[in-house]
């Protein structure tokens, strides 16, 4: 099994949203960052568990736990004009971007703010891509022990 953290705004598409869909369950399309699609066409696998994190707003962290329950396929928004992640240099036979079908598992007992996932910057989490500086990534893979650390901070 494989760990991740994925980010999105909530007020474009946050955990609230995704515990309204049918089953709980929604693809997680829009990611236009090559590094981040190819983890998502690659590495993601049924199972594989999520950390969700709300970024920009007043207090970004991580809120809640989702699942992948489809791995990566294509992202269909890419060649739909009327789709805000309408891509008009995607072509269907040589797809460019991919998603995957997350579900929702729990809320968080609290937000976990960047703010102190940061303090353990020079500690147990050195090496999560989330508090290095410079990271952009919408998607990070994280390890089992910077899985856990976080969720023991609940």
């Amino acid at each position: 099994m494989n760990y991740w953290l994925m980010k999105s705004e909530p007020d474009v598409f946050g955990i609230e949203h995704l515990k309204k869909m049918l089953n709980q369950t929604e693809h997680w399309d829009g990611v236009r960052n090559y590094q981040a699609r190819n983890m998502m066409r690659d590495d993601m696998k049924i199972g594989d568990q999520v950390l969700f994190y709300h970024s920009n707003c007043d207090e970004p962290g991580v809120v809640g736990i989702m699942e992948v329950v489809k791995e990566g396929y294509v992202d269909f928004t890419a060649f739909d004009p009327e789709q805000h992640y309408y891509d008009p240099k995607s072509d269907p036979d040589k797809p460019r971007w991919y998603m995957v079908d997350v579900k929702y598992v729990r809320d968080l007992a609290r937000n976990i703010s960047l703010k102190e996932l940061k303090t353990h910057a020079d500690g147990a989490l050195a090496d999560c891509p989330l508090v290095r500086k410079g990271n952009r990534l919408s998607i990070m893979p994280l390890s089992k022990d910077q899985w856990d650390f976080i969720l023991g901070l609940e």
